[in-house]
């Protein structure tokens, strides 16, 4: 047999993104094979899967509530049905975003960003057929996105932070079977968590990371970041000392094959998936902070460039370790704090007394 390369994780991902892309396509009009195969370049098969997800959502509405939809089949669709849709099924739509039941018959709520994230995706398809002359307008266009309510910043203080890495370390506060599988895991678990709290990293990042991607000398790993660009992501010393005591434990395990360089092993011996990752993390918040019931991954990430943000007050340094291409993503974010700053001055103010 001849020799065939491993495959990366990132190329694994695609390939099963690919594949999955290519079944939904099947049940979709042929303009959205279209519209993916335009956009292939610029987009990542995980854009274009959640596209895929969103048309058919949307279709299977249209056959829902609009009577001249219910006796097509999706998938022989044309551009002449296509022009048909009107701003009041896109309006309908976003409406039943709000509460609508699935396939399976699961209930399923859409928050603001929900839906404005799969009208975004009407939008961008409903663009490429107007641009491209197959239908005589965008009329998804003419529909409001909903507006963004800004939502505080989620993170965990300093001790919440100590109470989680130590729950992570004893299984101090767990259940009885959670603390039998944190006996196993300990040291995985607490290394996890602190790459999240020491770097910012991304979950989708950390499941990717293989061991040849660490540099114990330089204190540093290789990350592949959103757009497929590779990145070097530096770590202190106590996420170093983490690593290691992990690595004395993982050097014992016989990975399934195809896991061999995975840096993060399940104890199935194959690579940890982001699920596994949301649920560790959701698991020792519970211990660590049970008022703050929406901490994530993304939320350990915040508390990264929250404090970041804090010690260096450098926003361009923030947006850079944390990987956004806009550095106003990051001052969206995190330049609030500044404005909590200038609320104090003013409260501190020291003014004469003036009569009333």
């Amino acid at each position: 047999m001849p020799y065939q390369p491993a495959i990366d994780y990132k190329t694994q991902q695609d390939i099963r993104r690919t594949e999955r892309l290519r079944q939904l396509q099947r049940e979709l009009p042929p303009a959205c094979t279209d519209f993916f195969r335009a956009v292939a370049h610029t987009t990542s098969t995980l854009t274009r899967l959640a596209y895929a997800y969103d048309y058919r959502l949307f279709f299977d509405y249209l056959q829902k509530e609009n009577p001249d939809f219910a006796d097509l089949n999706i998938s022989l669709i044309g551009d002449q049905e296509l022009a048909m849709v009107t701003a009041r099924d896109i309006e309908g739509f976003q409406d039943y975003l709000g509460q609508y039941f699935t396939r399976d018959d699961a209930l399923m709520r859409n928050q603001e960003l929900g839906i404005m994230r799969k009208l975004c995706s009407l939008r961008s398809l409903f663009d490429y057929l107007f641009k491209t002359g197959r239908i005589p307008a965008n009329i998804a266009t003419l529909v409001s996105l909903p507006k963004l309510h800004e939502k505080p910043i989620l993170r965990l203080d300093y001790d919440e932070m100590t109470r989680m890495l130590d729950s992570a370390e004893s299984g101090e506060g767990l259940t009885s079977r959670q603390q039998a599988l944190n006996r196993k895991t300990a040291a995985r678990d607490v290394a996890i968590l602190l790459m999240f709290l020491g770097t910012g990293i991304r979950v989708s990042e950390l499941v990717g990371i293989n061991l040849s991607d660490v540099d114990f000398e330089e204190n540093a790993f290789q990350v592949t970041r959103k757009g497929g660009n590779q990145a070097i992501l530096y770590y202190p010393d106590q996420v170093g000392d983490a690593l290691k005591r992990y690595l004395a434990e993982r050097c014992q395990i016989d990975p399934l094959p195809g896991h061999e360089d995975a840096l993060f092993l399940s104890l199935q011996r194959r690579r940890i998936t982001q699920r596994a990752v949301e649920n560790l993390v959701k698991k020792y918040a519970m211990v660590a902070a049970p008022l703050k019931k929406r901490l994530s991954p993304h939320k350990l990430r915040s508390t990264f460039g929250t404090n970041l943000y804090q010690e260096t007050g450098d926003i361009y340094l923030v947006a850079d370790v944390l990987g956004h291409s806009d550095v106003n993503t990051t001052r969206r974010h995190y330049a609030a704090m500044s404005e909590e700053h200038k609320r104090q001055a003013a409260r501190h103010a020291v003014l004469p007394e003036r009569k009333k």
